[in-house]
């Protein structure tokens, strides 16, 4: 955003205005021990071409990575107009819509939102997003307990994210519900159903699951169904472009549908922010947290738009809300509309096709090299599992002195599969890049089988 200055002038006028002496003076509530001085490591100004060297320097000195680390945030590719328009004054002001009927270009901007997220999901209602995939999947497993009444356990299969599955036990713990692990099939990495599960009020269903693993949705959605249980999906947005959408899942479809929206036009920017995403059926309308905007028209006939569902407690009684959900992620949902708008339905699907594509071809090549294994004989997505007879952290310490970050360590999460690593390949790698980074692990991987072991470890 621009820097709009102030005078020494404006801010005396402003100052005698309120009858302050002095900023000091205004601000004179904050304790000294809290205040830093003045700033004596900040260099004196440079012109503007000087500064722009500077930067590019200090921008160059992280240097250029080929990514293979996907793990719930992807690198996808994002084109120029989306934030382009996304950060225009009309959009990047308007934060969220306190004054709904002032607030009408941000109103449609989320109903057309709701409506590509719908159409994605097969479900009937979307609301206009969450914090994030974690944090919205938490909010399902909530959602599900207060519309099944009876029990308050839920069903989550250990394939899902581990993160995830940290952030619903943090959210859910203290409000007596339980969170059941499922495990998965060692061979294939799908869930394994209880034989006897208990009284449950939701499963919830991975699709693709934390290994890239594509689950039976189906049999999952009517097994759930078969005992008196809500369906959650749990679902990345890019895979929808060529999957079976949750709607559509077994006889009924799946209940819920939740994910992180990242990988609709946001950048991988230091962990965010990104935004959750949460859809459903109709039946379960007044369960869902957040805010839904709907489209109306007003005395005269004309259209418009309204917030016409908010079950959230700044906006009603705090016994009667759903969630303590506050707010929207307003910036980043603007962009994920522009860049679902931008692609369409047959953009979406080719970038997960080629995402696909790309994986598999990366997954023969590395599967090709002695010490290298996929861990389950599964389809996948867009994500591989690979089991490595050497130890994983070194190996991808070794890449990554290549350029190469190439993929993500899940010893520590799953032991079972002994060294693990999670690799993701997207639409933005080329031929040259799945090859160089076999040819890469093939060498050091070479390498280290010839050294001689280590006399010595500290």
């Amino acid at each position: 955003m621009p820097f709009i200055p102030h005078t020494e002038e404006d801010v005396s006028a402003m100052l005698g205005a309120i009858g302050a002496a002095s900023i000091d003076e205004l601000f004179d509530e904050i304790p000294s021990a809290l205040k830093t001085g003045k700033l004596t490591d900040v260099p004196d100004g440079l012109p503007e071409m000087a500064v722009a060297r500077l930067m590019q320097e200090r921008a160059s000195a992280d240097g250029f990575w080929s990514n293979f680390i996907g793990a719930g945030a992807y690198e996808h590719h994002i084109p120029a107009a989306i934030w382009q328009i996304t950060t225009r004054g009309e959009f990047y002001s308007a934060y969220t819509p306190y004054q709904a009927e002032a607030s009408q270009g941000t109103l449609q901007l989320i109903y057309e939102y709701q409506t590509m997220m719908t159409r994605l999901t097969g479900l009937d209602v979307s609301n206009a997003s969450l914090y994030d995939g974690a944090s919205a999947l938490a909010e399902a497993v909530l959602m599900a307990v207060r519309s099944h009444k009876t029990s308050r356990r839920v069903l989550v299969p250990k394939s899902v994210h581990p993160v995830y599955r940290s952030v619903a036990v943090t959210t859910v713990k203290n409000q007596g519900i339980e969170l059941v692990e499922l495990d998965y099939d060692p061979a294939t990495g799908r869930t394994v159903l209880p034989a006897d599960p208990g009284a449950f009020a939701g499963l919830v269903i991975p699709q693709p699951n934390f290994f890239g693993v594509l689950e039976d949705v189906h049999a999952l959605t009517d097994w759930a169904h078969g005992k008196g249980a809500l369906a959650i999906a749990l679902v990345n947005p890019t895979a929808l472009a060529v999957l079976e959408a949750p709607g559509k899942w077994g006889a009924k479809g799946a209940d819920i549908a939740v994910g992180e929206g990242q990988p609709l036009g946001a950048p991988l920017a230091s962990g965010g922010p990104y935004f959750g995403f949460m859809c459903c059926r109709k039946d379960f309308v007044r369960q869902m947290p957040g805010r839904i905007v709907g489209r109306t028209v007003d005395l005269d006939g004309k259209p418009g738009f309204a917030l016409t569902l908010q079950a959230r407690e700044q906006h009603i009684r705090r016994s009667k809300a759903t969630s303590n959900i506050c707010t929207n992620q307003g910036l980043v949902v603007t962009a994920a509309t522009q860049y679902m708008a931008l692609l369409g339905p047959q953009g979406l699907a080719k970038v997960a096709s080629n995402s696909h594509a790309n994986t598999v071809a990366l997954a023969d090549k590395l599967a090709a090299i002695p010490g290298v294994t996929r861990a389950f004989a599964s389809p996948f997505f867009h994500e591989v599992v690979l089991k490595l007879n050497d130890n994983a952290k070194d190996v991808l310490r070794a890449l990554r002195a290549q350029g190469i970050l190439g993929g993500l360590d899940i010893s520590g999460w799953y032991p079972e599969l002994g060294q693990a690593i999670l690799v993701c390949a997207t639409e933005t790698k080329t031929a040259a890049d799945l090859g160089h980074y076999a040819q890469q692990m093939e060498r050091i991987l070479s390498k280290r089988r010839e050294a001689p072991p280590c006399a010595y470890k500290s």
